[in-house]
């Protein structure tokens, strides 16, 4: 089977800023049909599904403004520079929850929109949490709950749950039977 790509014609710079990396770029279908396609290039994610002795996963109620919907998320966000990526889905865990994972194991690695963005999202599945004196960020969170595995499942198919990385983590944890 012969595989032909894309041809590139150039790269255009829109904007940039430390969270991401608008361009356009000139490309060629093997076919010879031109045309310029929007590029969107962010940082590294990692984020972390922290499940309890009873199965139950630590989800973050909070507003997203973009679609303008309260939702339930796993904690996550930006890879610091060359920071461990494990390291940095914990850091975030404790950041946006209080809570402080026990282990932290690799689950999934996946791109989120690969037509447009480019934007690699690491998720970590962490056995058990402690508590910590950290209190929760404000900002990210206006509730936390320890919830079922299988709730999660059900809440995905009420839209109660729509974030890419949430509905990986858990359908990825649940073919894995954790």
């Amino acid at each position: 089977m012969k595989r032909t790509q894309w041809k590139i014609h150039g790269e255009h710079l829109v904007d940039e800023n430390r969270h991401i990396r608008l361009s356009t770029v000139d490309v060629e279908l093997p076919d010879g049909v031109k045309f310029t396609q929007y590029v969107a290039r962010m940082p590294h994610c990692a984020m972390t599904l922290v499940l309890n002795e009873n199965r139950e996963a630590l989800l973050m109620y909070r507003h997203r403004f973009i679609i303008d919907k309260w939702v339930w998320e796993l904690p996550g966000g930006y890879v610091d520079g060359a920071e461990d990526v494990a390291a940095a889905a914990a850091r975030e865990v404790e950041e946006e929850t209080g809570w402080r994972p026990r282990t932290m194991d690799h689950l999934v690695t996946y791109q989120p929109a690969i037509g447009t963005l480019d934007q690699p999202q690491e998720i970590y599945l962490a056995r058990g949490a402690d508590l910590t004196d950290t209190a929760p960020d404000i900002n990210e969170a206006e509730d936390l709950r320890w919830v079922p595995l299988d709730e999660a499942i059900a809440m995905v198919g009420r839209g109660e749950i729509v974030g890419a990385a949430t509905v990986v983590a858990l359908y990825r944890a649940l073919s894995l039977d954790v």
